[in-house]
């Protein structure tokens, strides 16, 4: 039972917490408003406020359990129903935040932001069904790319940006494409076209998990998360200077979506990969995905700037992006991280079948999904997808392959980077102030062979034009942003 003492000492905690949320310290706010729900467990509020808090850090799965709680505890609060209705929109589960909108529109019959909210929830769900209703079974799928001949496709004499001649794009070309998108314009859809087809060809050909080499003597660079924030990826270039054969780098997923220059970072990375193939790797991340692209930006950005045909070739190109890498058969890197299971070989993951959208389980699921825990074994996810494993399942799995480190990404850190599970894990993160609200620092490692040791390089966020995080996002989405 609580006593008066723990009731004033939780609205403290609360009161704390909420300065820390307003300061976008996430994670310290999180930890404020379960000092408050310990002291004080009965109040919906607490919940409801940390389940936002878990929703700006993308763990939607805490937030979806924090919100039933705070429900349970009072039904009629309007705020839990919106917080977990606002947290399944962010997994793309439209039908189960309608019916959370609906019974805050209920409890609020005559709050105007309920009802925009319900409003867009229900276009959205209509829209699924729409689409559901017309689409072909995977076996009678057409390949869009191969619908496609970019020979044929004039450029008008007035265009006056970057070309490429002939078959070949080259490290001019690719600068000068780097000066005009610095500059916003675009690139002729012709170009678009010739670099995401010949990427297509270069990715379609290689196996689901890639070996890389690196000569004694040489560097090699791992990046993690971009997301559509090109200003940052430029920086990385001036730090660390531009991709080739003896400056080569990993990009490890999350090219895409929240950032607003999404297209310009795709391109950039699939206009090197065709300029030489060894001198950028790319891995699909969990935003390499239809259902993350239509709610996340990089489906409307697209279509903003190519055309709705460009849609279709990137979902189609996306599937052929290789889930691993392994490096001097030493440091296995993977988009988000290890398996419900132990006993995982690196064949089984050569293995896998991965031309296909994500599924909602199984390894391809978990390599793209899974996070880090400090606690052994392993636990739900935060994110409601995957699985959280801890340091001995890490241990496992290198001892059972032979190999030295996991190095993964997924996850903002402060300083860009993090060490967990006694140094056999880290996690990097190249986007520095995400979303142009964490204030975090990006980072990216640099290996030198043959010892191979992590040399972790961290920069901050440079300035960018001003369009705003998920100016291309579905209307619902940016209304919770």
């Amino acid at each position: 039972m609580e006593t008066e003492n723990d009731v004033s000492r939780a609205e403290e905690m609360k009161n704390q917490a909420n300065e820390a949320f307003k300061g976008h310290k996430f994670s310290q706010a999180i930890d404020l408003y379960t000092q408050a729900i310990e002291l004080n467990g009965n109040n919906a509020v607490y919940w409801a406020n940390r389940a936002f808090a878990h929703t700006k850090l993308e763990e939607y799965g805490s937030a979806i359990q924090d919100a039933s709680k705070a429900i349970e505890v009072d039904p009629k609060y309007s705020k839990g129903y919106y917080r977990r209705g606002a947290a399944y929109l962010a997994m793309g589960k439209f039908k189960d935040a309608l019916k959370d909108f609906q019974q805050v529109k209920r409890i609020c019959p005559n709050d105007p932001d309920a009802t925009r909210k319900l409003r867009e929830c229900e276009k959205a769900v209509k829209k699924l069904k729409f689409e559901e209703a017309i689409s072909v079974p995977v076996s009678e799928r057409i390949s869009v790319a191969e619908s496609i001949d970019f020979h044929t496709i004039e450029v008008e004499s007035q265009y006056s940006g970057a070309r490429i001649e002939g078959e070949e794009v080259t490290l001019d070309f690719v600068k000068q494409m780097l000066e005009e998108f610095k500059n916003q314009k675009t690139l002729h859809k012709r170009y678009a076209y010739q670099i995401v087809l010949q990427t297509r060809k270069i990715l379609q050909a290689l196996p689901s998990l890639v070996d890389i080499s690196v000569p004694n003597g040489k560097h090699f660079t791992v990046c993690g998360d971009v997301h559509g924030q090109f200003y940052d990826l430029l920086n990385i270039f001036e730090l660390n200077g531009l991709p080739s054969e003896e400056n080569p780098y990993l990009f490890n997923g999350d090219f895409v979506d929240r950032g607003s220059f999404s297209v310009e970072i795709i391109l950039t990375l699939f206009a090197f990969k065709c300029m030489s193939p060894s001198s950028i790797y790319l891995a699909r991340g969990n935003h390499e995905s239809k259902s993350m692209n239509k709610i996340y930006g990089f489906e409307g950005e697209v279509r903003s700037k190519l055309s709705e045909k460009f849609v279709e070739l990137f979902a189609e190109v996306f599937c052929y992006l290789p889930l691993a890498h392994v490096i001097n058969q030493k440091i296995f890197v993977v988009h988000g991280g290890l398996f419900s299971v132990d006993g995982v070989k690196l064949s089984d993951i050569r293995a896998i079948d991965r031309f296909c959208e994500p599924p909602e389980e199984g390894l391809m699921c978990e390599l793209l999904w899974s996070d880090p825990q400090s606690l052994p074994g392993r636990g739900p996810s935060k994110r409601g997808v995957g699985l959280s494993f801890g340091g001995d399942v890490t241990k496992r799995f290198l001892e059972d392959n032979n190999l030295d480190l996991v190095v993964r990404s997924h996850e903002v850190k402060d300083e860009g980077y993090e060490v967990d599970h006694d140094g056999k894990l880290i996690t990097v993160f190249s986007a520095p102030n995400y979303c142009d609200q964490m204030g975090n620092k990006g980072a990216f490692i640099r290996f030198e062979a043959p010892d191979m040791k992590p040399n972790i390089v961290t920069f901050t966020a440079v300035p960018h034009p001003d369009v705003k995080p998920m100016a291309y996002a579905s209307n619902f989405m940016r209304m919770f942003n």
